[in-house]
Order: C-alpha cells, then sequence, then structure tokens
C-alpha cells in the first residue's frame, strides 16, 4: 500500500531533512520517495544541498513537493500524520493509493537494456526518467537489511 504526503507549500532543504529522518523511525515504512521540481546548481540556488538520512549525505536535487511512502499497513498512517504535524505546521494531506511502481516496465527494459536484470527490485518506480544514470536514486538501507 501507498501513501502520498501532499503538504500546503514546497520545503525547504532543513524542513526536508527533518522530516525525513522523522519518518525514518516510523516501523513498518518500506520505502520512501521525493518528488519535486529539480533545484539548479548550489551556485545558483543554495536549497540544493547536502543532507544527512540516518548518517549518511545525500543530495538534494529536487524541492520537495511531495513525498511518497510504501507502507506495510494502513495502522501506521496516524503515527505518520503525527510525524508530519510536528514538521509541516503550514498544512498537508495525505492521500492513500498507488503512486510507486512495483515491477518493471518495457520501458525500464529500453532504458537499462541488458543492465535491467542487475537493477535490484528496491529501485523499481523510484527514479526519474529524465536524470542522468548517476542521478537516478540513492537507497539507504534500514539497519536490519544491511
Amino acid at each position: 500500500m501507498d501513501i502520498e504526503i501532499f503538504p500546503h507549500r514546497l520545503l525547504s532543504a532543513d524542513t526536508t531533512e527533518k522530516l525525513l529522518n522523522d519518518l525514518e523511525a516510523v516501523e513498518g515504512i518500506k520505502r520512501m520517495v521525493i518528488q519535486g521540481q529539480r533545484l539548479p546548481s548550489e551556485e545558483i540556488n543554495p536549497e540544493r544541498k547536502k543532507i544527512k538520512i540516518k548518517g549518511e549525505e545525500i543530495d538534494l536535487q529536487v524541492q520537495t513537493g511531495r513525498v511518497l511512502m510504501e507502507i506495510e499497513d494502513e495502522e501506521i498512517i496516524d503515527e505518520i500524520r503525527a510525524v508530519c504535524e510536528n514538521n509541516l505546521p503550514f498544512g498537508f494531506n495525505i492521500h492513500v493509493g498507488t503512486f510507486i511502481r512495483k515491477q518493471k516496465t518495457v520501458t525500464d527494459g529500453i532504458k537499462y537494456g541488458d543492465a535491467l536484470e542487475e537493477i535490484s527490485d528496491e529501485i523499481v518506480g523510484l527514479t526519474d526518467q529524465n536524470a542522468q544514470l548517476s542521478e537516478r536514486a540513492t537507497i539507504i538501507k534500514k539497519e536490519n537489511q544491511k
């Protein structure tokens, strides 16, 4: 099951970092994706900077407009809502639906070619098809998955 957190405004890098770290503490979230407008280089936009998630530095390449999550069950939505209330005082909506692809597609086959079989199932549905390969996704493993 997927949910979408739709903040009522675009998030700063600091708010994105705090929200993602607080959400990381919620048990039952399988994977998260942030979506938003692509940010130009650091020289042009100070919001494009490195943020720390679970101690790992990540280059924030988008200004967060939505957070998509694959969750284990609906029971954790109230806990996610509480985290959002603490971090998003300007308001947000939470929608339940299907937002992240779960299986590889023909387009993935065209994009990755022979390397498609080497692509982890964890990355399916998480990447920007217009991004360069080096910018596609950063996977941060949960501690029990290392």
